[in-house]
């Protein structure tokens, strides 16, 4: 029997739009090579000699997909956080990542790294790695071997940088682009390149330029940074005078959605242009609120976006934000909703559990293609939560049980089984 052919049962729990939470007592989720063929009450007859998996009264979910992860700061999580955005970068990540020089280093820290995504409840994720080739090669080939399905970006920048993060001239950080390509072109099945200009301000004209060609010969995704702080935006203004808004900058270069599928975290501070403009160019938002109180940036109007039918997801952005948990990034996205529609917008509606839920699983998964759900056709990446250790008295539904699991979790959750793309791995 081939092994990504199965069936699970459970308490399932998964959304089909953003605002209902579908939810089977005692269900079964059937999985034919990798694919969802629905969830039932009772198994099909066609599917009666499928193997059954009985999770008995456990919680099984979509996996989650992280938006916006840079592997490279893993190391100095939860240190600097009283600092803003660009001081932070200048204080700890530029020099950590400076370090990543040394494939040894890149080795023993992307070995962390990956064994503790591994580990937590993402199946999917797109991650920024160095300029370093031999170091991003070696992060490719750590999350190749877990069996996470990931996008890795070899970071560009030429300038506004450290000297030991700034590539010599565009054409240089263009060729190693290329050879990067290359070198990596369908090694990697678990795996897939992704164009990364860190941002803007560290990209000159000539790079962006070079950059939206190779997307256009390869027909790469595109990911980076949006409207996160304030202060970052007025830099962009000064830096790229003719532009009508900071998200002008990469579309002006043919690296803002259309043909380039295209995800920018945070967007915190977008201007009415730049909303119409992401809207526009189906421009997705990683959504990263942990960061975002962190760094000081402010509150992303996520509930703005979803209005105008921006997709958005969930990003954790470590080391911005302290941890990789999409539980924790789930909640947050939830308390920073209350508090931007108490502080700045009371015609702006929080955030329901169902809400952020669905932008964890399904609203981040469409980035990677039809993930995120148990629907009919839909790969199965699935979690299943053990939340025996949550003590009460009080009798809870299942969907009850999954709100104060998202809570509860780092304390007294434990994840008793993953699946990716229909293979168990954990």
């Amino acid at each position: 029997m081939n092994k990504s052919t199965f069936i699970l049962k459970g308490n399932i729990c998964y959304t089909e739009t953003r605002d209902q939470l579908t939810v089977m007592d005692q269900g079964y989720l059937v999985c034919h090579e990798g694919i969802s063929r629905g969830v039932y009450p009772v198994v099909p007859e066609k599917y009666r000699d499928l193997p059954v998996t009985d999770y008995h009264d456990l919680l099984i979910v979509p996996g989650m997909s992280d938006l916006h992860v840079h592997a490279p700061q893993y190391p100095f999580r939860g240190l600097g956080m009283d600092l803003e955005l660009l001081d932070w970068l200048n204080t700890h990540t530029f020099p950590e990542e400076s370090r990543y020089a040394d494939p040894e280093y890149a080795e023993k820290a992307y070995r962390i790294f990956t064994e503790d995504l591994r580990k937590s409840a993402t199946t999917r994720a797109a991650v920024f790695a160095t300029i370093h080739i031999p170091a991003t090669k070696v992060l490719m080939e750590q999350l190749d071997a877990s069996e996470l399905k990931t996008y890795v970006g070899k970071v560009n920048m030429d300038r506004n940088c450290t000297d030991t993060l700034r590539e010599r001239d565009a054409e240089a950080a263009l060729e190693s682009t290329s050879e990067w390509l290359r070198e990596t072109a369908g090694k990697y099945p678990n795996v897939r390149p992704i164009l990364t200009p860190r941002f803007a301000p560290t990209c000159s004209g000539a790079l962006l330029e070079g950059l939206g060609a190779l997307q256009r010969e390869y027909g790469l995704p595109v990911q980076s940074h949006l409207s996160e702080n304030l202060s970052e935006i007025n830099w962009v203004q000064e830096l790229f005078p003719w532009s009508s808004c900071y998200g002008n900058v990469y579309e002006h270069y043919g690296l803002f959605g259309g043909e380039a599928k295209t995800v920018m975290a945070h967007c915190v501070h977008s201007s009415d242009r730049e909303v119409k403009l992401m809207k526009n160019s189906g421009v997705y938002v990683a959504h990263c609120p942990q960061s975002n109180i962190n760094l000081s940036s402010g509150i992303a109007p996520v509930r703005r976006y979803l209005d105008e039918g921006i997709p958005v997801g969930l990003g954790t952005d470590m080391a911005g934000g302290a941890n990789m948990s999409m539980f924790r990034c789930i909640v947050d996205a939830i308390g920073v909703s209350k508090l931007y529609w108490r502080l700045v917008d009371q015609g702006s509606k929080p955030l329901s559990m169902e809400e952020a839920f669905y932008l964890a699983t399904k609203g981040g998964g469409a980035f990677f293609g039809k993930v995120g759900s148990f629907e009919e056709g839909y790969e199965v990446d699935a979690l299943v939560l053990d939340d025996s250790g949550m003590r009460s008295t009080k009798e809870l539904s299942t969907r009850d049980r999954l709100e104060r699991y998202l809570y509860l979790a780092e304390e007294y959750g434990r994840l008793a089984g993953k699946y990716v793309a229909g293979k168990k791995i954990l």
